[in-house]
């Protein structure tokens, strides 16, 4: 089956079997690997993207549905303006170990910013990242570091820049 679909901004043109996993046709097909493999049952978030505009899980999403969509990957979201500033908060707060969850982490952190009011309770935190396992780090530092990028106007108004280029 051949499918014309955008990641990251680009027209992207392949052919593949519609029952190929999105996260298999980004990691072989694209090379885009920063979007990693956990459990390959949607339950660990490791390979969540944003799939017109809304995060999921890509090993959940059959090539079938890729047509005329658009895809973005960590890859795409470290070209973002915002990135850089979600990413020292992660850091600051020590909410990165070993960082295979990372990028699901924050696929999910700008879906969260895109979505809420702010700033953000701790519950709302935790509910918006839902989804998204952490076997190093337990979650407080994620929470502590979500939790500031949601108290910084700067943050978020870049955020929101950064989606209205996306959309």
């Amino acid at each position: 089956m051949e499918i014309e679909f955008k990641v990251n901004g680009e027209n992207v043109k392949i052919d593949v079997s519609p029952k190929k996993r999105l996260l298999d046709i980004l990691r072989e097909d694209l090379n885009l690997t920063g979007t990693k493999e956990g459990c390959g049952k949607g339950e660990c978030g490791a390979c969540t993207v944003l799939f017109n505009g809304e995060r999921v899980n890509s090993c959940l999403v059959p090539a079938l549905q890729l047509p005329g969509s658009s895809v973005v990957t960590v890859e795409g979201l470290r070209r973002w303006k915002s990135y850089p500033a979600i990413e020292r908060a992660y850091v600051e707060h020590g909410a990165v170990q070993c960082g295979f969850c990372m990028t699901g982490f924050a696929m999910s952190t700008v879906a969260l910013l895109k979505e809420q009011t702010f700033p953000l309770s701790r519950e709302e935190i935790k509910w918006g990242l839902g989804g998204n396992l952490c076997r190093c780090t337990g979650y407080s530092k994620i929470l502590d570091a979500v939790e500031e990028i949601s108290h910084r106007d700067d943050i978020l108004e870049q955020v929101h820049e950064d989606w209205q280029h996306e959309i």
